[in-house]
């Protein structure tokens, strides 16, 4: 294909994604905070590059990083989990505004930002989100990451498409296995909004086949159009893995909220391949 992809962040979603791009043809860099992981990288066929974001610096080569890239893709943990925000330490914020003047040097004209659905806080009555309903997150995570969406997609110098994934799912990843055996566990009726790891990196490929189309710069909402309760979903996922059920509290209302992805279907021609 010849074109050339930096991707920021080769952990959990980042790494695989990387070795399905270069399956099909894509030249593909990929950062690491961690030098043991340099050789699993190279290994792999990807250029790899010890890149650190911290606040007011980049440790790492990052102007080799971004040479010659034709579409970025920011996928790093926001390392926040403070469900609401007791401070004005806008931590990944900052690193973002950090990262924002060495793309705008490099040429870059094509981002990729990997959001969550944490943008949307939970509500009652439930009702469904598309990408017209206004964020408004009420964990800190969240929070951070509608500035960030903000800073990306408002830059002059390069075009952002933003993409939300929902709760991500994957062979070595499931909730279940936290909620095990838990008791009195919230909001029993609300439903899941989850996205197996196969989709995200179908739905990112997707996205860098349509890189010459006029849509990019869209923001797409990622997650299987199942929709179950979580008392269903767990229990179900509880008795599959042999773990103890979790317990639910019924004595109050569930709040939460139904993600629609017709979008990613009808704009990017996706078709979800995993049920959760």
């Amino acid at each position: 294909m010849g074109i050339k992809i930096s991707i920021l962040g080769c952990g959990w979603l980042g790494l695989p994604l990387a070795k399905s791009l270069l399956s099909k043809g894509y030249e593909v860099k990929g950062s690491t905070t961690s030098e043991s992981k340099l050789d699993l990288l190279k290994n792999a066929g990807i250029s790899p590059f010890q890149i650190q974001l911290e606040e007011h610096q980049i440790i790492g080569n990052i102007k080799d990083f971004l040479k010659e890239t034709d579409v970025l893709v920011i996928d790093i943990p926001t390392g926040l989990r403070r469900e609401i925000s007791t401070s004005n330490e806008m931590t990944f914020v900052n690193k973002v505004k950090t990262l924002i003047p060495y793309i705008e040097k490099s040429g870059i004209q094509k981002v990729v930002f990997v959001s969550s659905t944490s943008v949307y806080g939970d509500g009652f009555p439930i009702v469904e989100i598309t990408e017209e309903t206004k964020p408004n997150p009420d964990t800190e995570s969240g929070k951070q990451l509608v500035i960030v969406e903000t800073l990306l997609q408002s830059n002059l110098h390069f075009k952002t498409t933003v993409i939300r994934f929902g709760g991500l799912l994957g062979d070595d990843r499931h909730p279940i296995k936290f909620l095990a055996g838990r008791t009195n566990v919230e909001n029993p009726h609300a439903p899941v909004n989850m996205i197996e790891r196969e989709d995200c990196i179908g739905i990112i490929e997707e996205t860098l086949k349509q890189v010459q189309h006029d849509n990019w710069g869209e923001t797409f909402n990622a997650v299987a159009p199942q929709h179950p309760t979580r008392k269903a979903y767990y229990h179900k996922k509880a008795e599959i893995f042999n773990l103890p059920l979790p317990t639910f509290a019924e004595d109050s209302e569930s709040k939460g909220k139904i993600i629609s992805s017709e979008k990613v279907e009808t704009i990017l021609g996706y078709s979800f391949q995993k049920e959760i």
